[in-house]
């Protein structure tokens, strides 16, 4: 088991298990396991063909067994459109917490990654796709706990400020490649 000394956010955590890890795949869900890990299946399938699979709530919403507020939902919709502009993602759901990584070609994304709370995963696939690695997104079952440690307000704000700050980090040769 690994531990983090102090608490510094979702992204580091998930950074420091990656980086840590020993297998040939790597994968990491939610610890309340929103989506149900028997659907890690769908996503180490692709590992064949892919070098990042992400779980996706958006793709198929008749998949969602317990849907978060209308304003939680409307409020992701808009999110991944942002994404999608700021950071030119093909994705509809860069923040279902479920993702699976060849480990080998995707140790630079975890390497340079750099947010460290909730806005990580639009870095990371930013990261992937400017490493030239191919990425999926599959719908998966999921179901919302009321138990999530989300802030709307204070982490959406957040999560905002981290699509720019991807955007100026990129800018500014913060995220070399390998040669």
């Amino acid at each position: 088991m690994l531990k983090n000394g102090e608490n510094r956010g979702k992204g580091y955590s998930v950074r420091h298990g990656m980086v840590e890890a020993k297998g040939a795949v790597v994968l990491f869900t939610d610890a309340d396991l929103s989506a149900p890990i028997e659907e890690a299946d769908k996503l180490l399938a692709a590992m064949g063909e892919y070098d990042v699979a992400i779980g996706s709530r958006a793709m198929d919403r008749s998949l969602i067994k317990v849907h978060e507020s209308a304003f939680r939902e409307f409020a992701g919709i808009v999110f991944n459109k942002i994404v999608q502009i700021v950071l030119r993602l093909p994705f509809v759901d860069t923040q279902c917490g479920f993702k699976a990584f060849r480990r080998e070609p995707c140790r630079i994304i975890f390497e340079q990654q750099k947010i460290e709370r909730f806005g990580f995963d639009p870095e990371l696939l930013y990261l992937a796709r400017h490493h030239g690695l191919k990425s999926v997104e599959i719908p998966v079952r999921w179901s919302h706990s009321p138990a999530t440690k989300i802030n709307m307000m204070r982490d959406s704000i957040q999560m905002f400020l981290d699509v720019f700050t991807i955007r100026w980090n990129a800018l500014r040769g913060c995220y070399p490649k390998e040669k």
